[in-house]
């Protein structure tokens, strides 16, 4: 596997599995936890037929890659080039007041290089979920949650979250989950 950088933080909230303290929006518990990675590789060959490319990373390993009938202008990899992926994950979480019922909503969005140029392509997909928040125990730590489905789910709410007594039934738990992806071929 190629060697990465990765610069990770994390914060806490109701139950997600998120770990550390929770940051405030108000007087409601919010959290926002950022994954970045970068991957650097030279490619050592191409073999445009099968569509496959084989990268060599900083630390030595190598691997050889598919690239899908989606990927544009690969007839412009050489050997030599350097590839460079970026990936983004985050994940925000908070508390607010809403009269709207729950729901769900996706945005995606994808640019490929020009035809002709050195292949390069960034995808964004974000998702946000509203649920609301249809019961508290305080005493237990625990919020009962009802889905855009009107399914129900009791949660375990982290000692660490901070402003959980201002949690109230009929707020609204709002997750929005970004995903971008960046890979960009760089002449040698």
């Amino acid at each position: 596997m190629l060697k990465t950088v990765t610069g990770t933080l994390l914060f806490g909230v109701l139950g997600f599995g998120l770990v550390a303290a929770a940051a405030a929006q108000g007087d409601k518990p919010a959290v926002v936890a950022v994954e970045a990675v970068e991957l650097r590789a030279k490619v050592d060959a191409v073999d445009q037929g099968k569509r496959l490319v084989t990268l060599t990373g900083p630390g030595g390993d190598t691997m050889t890659v598919k690239a899908g009938m989606e990927v544009r202008n690969l007839d412009q990899v050489k050997a030599g080039d350097q590839v460079t992926l970026r990936y983004y994950d985050s994940v925000a979480v908070f508390v607010r007041k809403s009269t709207e019922p729950a729901g769900a909503a996706g945005l995606s969005v994808v640019e490929l290089a020009p035809k002709g140029e050195k292949p390069a392509g960034m995808m964004v997909d974000t998702v946000e979920l509203t649920a609301t928040v249809d019961a508290v125990d305080y005493d237990a730590r625990t919020v009962t949650l009802e889905g855009p489905a009107g399914k129900t789910r009791t949660l375990k709410v982290d000692p660490s979250v901070q402003g959980f007594k201002e949690v109230k039934k009929g707020d609204e738990l709002v997750l929005r989950h970004t995903e971008a992806l960046a890979i960009a071929v760089e002449g040698p």
